[in-house]
């Protein structure tokens, strides 16, 4: 009989990885969310670590039991507890390399944007300080861009001396340098921002 128990605890012991690595792996999609985005420019450690834990929870609910099964009929030798915990250690697993490989996957369209914006800032720049009247020029190193098509088009404003009115251009990244940017009223990017929204 004590025999019993101790392989009961062997086993038990074997089989209880899925809560620890649950929790490790969450905190380790918030940051992986954080540092590697799967969608958007960026994203908080905080957001990377519910999406994670919501795909997680999900997994394990859903997929351990079949897949545990599925274990239990190649390896008849393992009881059912130890055989539901190592298929949702894997799903853990599975769902943080997904999020990874996600994050990496995108990552480049990350970096193209935010190239696309320095291009379409530098271009707005260089407009309004030839093109803008006096007083808008002068402030030509106080930019707001705001993407309208993260990758192609930017909405770029320059506030006046008194800060009272914004000097905009429209900037096409993907046309030649000099048809890329016109000129797009005084509204302020805040403001324009909001009809958007």
């Amino acid at each position: 009989m004590d025999g019993g128990w101790l392989v009961r605890l062997r086993w038990r012991r074997r089989g209880a990885w899925l809560w620890p690595a649950f929790v490790v792996l969450t905190v380790v999609d918030g940051v992986v969310g954080h540092l590697l985005p799967a969608s958007g420019d960026t994203q908080s450690i905080v957001a990377g670590a519910v999406a994670g834990l919501l795909l997680n929870l999900i997994a394990v609910v859903l997929l351990s039991r079949p897949l545990g099964a599925l274990l239990r009929r190649f390896r008849r030798d393992l009881p059912g507890a130890v055989a539901y915990n190592y298929a949702g250690t894997s799903v853990v697993v599975a769902i943080s390399a997904a999020l990874l490989a996600a994050g990496v996957l995108h990552h480049a369209a990350v970096v193209a944007n935010q190239r696309a914006m320095q291009d379409a800032t530098a271009r707005a720049q260089a407009w309004i300080g030839d093109r803008a009247p006096p007083e808008f020029r002068r402030n030509v190193e106080l930019l707001s861009t705001l993407a309208i098509q993260p990758g192609s088009i930017y909405r770029t404003c320059v506030p006046s001396q008194d800060g009272r009115r914004s000097y905009c251009v429209i900037v096409k990244t993907d046309m030649p340098f000099a048809r890329s940017v016109v000129f797009a009223g005084y509204e302020p990017n805040a403001v324009f921002a909001e009809g958007l929204g």
